[in-house]
């Protein structure tokens, strides 16, 4: 597996968009993004940090049912 980019909040909340995903609200420094899918609703929540760790990048796209495959083809569009 290789490594995954680290991103600002903003450029997550930009992917995450490119996804289908909309933001719906924020409370604090926080963004909670949703998704309609023929099963339901996917959400997730992006804090706005400068600089994500990739932990919490790779748990986000947990939350949004994006590997990290699709996350990396995404980015380069």
């Amino acid at each position: 597996m290789s490594k995954t980019q680290k991103l600002s909040g903003h450029e997550l909340i930009k992917f995450l968009s490119k996804a289908a995903f909309k933001p719906i609200r924020q409370k604090g420094s926080h963004v909670i993004l949703i998704k309609e899918t023929e099963r339901g609703k996917i959400g997730c929540t992006v804090p706005l940090h400068k600089e994500l760790k990739i932990g919490t990048i790779k748990g986000i796209l947990k939350q949004a049912g994006i590997s990290e495959d699709e996350f990396k083809k995404l980015l380069k569009k």
